[in-house]
């Protein structure tokens, strides 16, 4: 049964649910009524003499001349005792979590700001257990798949007794309902007043910060009092105004739970990479780093502006090094969650990849080189996350990580200073060896 959900086929009579208008008419445009966004009549107009919405059509077409159906969410048992995760927060991460635990009891909005590694999910697991013994319902969504298929199994590990869904749009697993659901943020548009508790883990990344429809998608998917977390290493600064202005309550956290500093990168002068790489060569400088990066043998990663320098890149690298096992990644590619894991089991030398994989995914003892990284797609918050994915594990809390440029942009700038600030104020707080 689709509790807490907004659907487009009329249910069956023994099922109680509320019928409502899929879409107003106004004037010259046409709103929709599960992502409300606009559209031109003209653009949307129908055979039969309706229209339909195309923002939201992935998700199936709403039409004005049908309607929304709503199963509204039920009463849901207690759960007690759900967390089978028996391991140890730092003192800090337990304070963190403990103001969680506050915030579900009394309905809070919460604003996590936490450097990447300092053990985020962690911290999750004494609030959802709180919500899940009250008989809420619990929704940790994510604007990225590879984010929620990094959560999934970490959290069936944390609440092993517990059926737990996964939504998004790669998941061909029909929908059933669950106390516990880990979503991506487009999901959030078929759910309508269904969860007491919403964790929005990495709100700050694209697509969400770029489309209102999924912050009307969290919206809607709230109950009337309920509790909202942000959780992101890279808040917006419409995230700090609202903290600064009391609209939620923020909590920082500057330090990883290894105790050891954040990896601060190292700037490299790559003259005219681009040009280097269209004339068919690397330039002497990368082919240095590579060399080294091999020599320390650990896996490492290496990020390309777009798809098309990535596949221009692996051609030139499986000339120059044909004895090595690597592949390229992009949000394109279909066999991306394999090739992934095969990172994470230690089956490459080395991976390409876009911005895809700059955030909510972990690999053990990495290092990181961003190819170009004064190019625009580049920006201070990509270069943070991104430049977190190196010393997250505690066996190699350093690794190294390379910005080659040709020129130092803005965003590079911002990227560093911001991660030395963090270690400064870990440093003040004694929270790194």
């Amino acid at each position: 049964m689709e509790y807490g959900r907004r659907i487009l086929d009329k249910p069956d009579d023994s099922t109680d649910f509320i019928e409502m208008s899929s879409m107003v008419l106004k004037n010259k445009y046409v709103q929709c009524m599960r992502c409300e966004q606009y559209s031109d009549k003209n653009e949307v107009y129908l055979p039969d003499g309706g229209y339909f919405c195309p923002h939201c059509i992935e998700l199936g077409r709403v039409r004005s001349k049908g309607s929304l159906y709503w199963i509204p969410e039920r009463k849901r048992h207690c759960l007690r005792n759900t967390c089978t995760w028996r391991g140890e927060l730092t003192k800090e991460q337990e304070e963190i979590s403990q103001k969680i635990v506050k915030a579900v009891k009394f309905q809070g909005k919460l604003l996590i700001y936490a450097v990447t590694g300092a053990g985020k999910t962690e911290m999750l697991f004494m609030g959802i257990e709180e919500a899940l013994s009250q008989g809420k319902r619990v929704g940790i969504v994510s604007p990225r798949v590879d984010v929620c298929l990094e959560l999934y199994p970490r959290i069936c590990v944390a609440f092993q007794e517990l059926e737990i869904a996964l939504l998004h749009g790669k998941n061909e697993k029909m929908y059933y309902d669950s106390s516990l659901v880990i979503a991506t943020t487009h999901q959030l548009l078929r759910f309508y007043q269904a969860f007491d508790v919403l964790i929005v883990d990495e709100v700050d990344a694209f697509p969400f910060i770029n489309e209102k429809k999924l912050e009307v998608g969290v919206k809607n998917a709230l109950k009337k009092e309920a509790t909202l977390i942000y959780l992101t290493a890279t808040p917006t600064e419409f995230l700090l105004e609202s903290a600064r202005r009391g609209k939620l309550e923020e909590v920082i956290l500057p330090a990883r739970f290894h105790r050891h500093e954040l990896v601060v990168p190292k700037f490299r002068w790559v003259n005219q990479w681009y040009l280097y790489v269209v004339s068919g060569k690397l330039p002497k400088e990368f082919l240095k780093i590579m060399n080294e990066l091999f020599m320390d043998n650990f896996p490492f990663l290496i990020f390309c502006p777009s798809i098309e320098w990535m596949s221009k890149l692996e051609k030139l690298l499986q000339k120059e090094f044909p004895e090595k096992i690597f592949a390229s990644v992009s949000a394109e590619d279909k066999d991306r969650i394999v090739k992934v894991q095969n990172m994470r089991d230690f089956s490459y030398d080395f991976l390409l990849t876009t911005s895809i994989l700059e955030r909510g995914v972990t690999f053990p003892k990495i290092s990181v080189i961003i190819f170009g990284a004064n190019h625009r797609i580049f920006t201070k918050s990509a270069l943070i996350q991104i430049s977190g994915r190196v010393g997250r594990n505690h066996m190699r809390p350093g690794g190294k990580l390379y910005f080659l440029h040709d020129g130092k942009s803005k965003a590079m700038i911002s990227a560093r200073k911001e991660i030395k600030k963090m270690n400064n104020l870990a440093k003040k707080r004694r929270l790194i060896q």
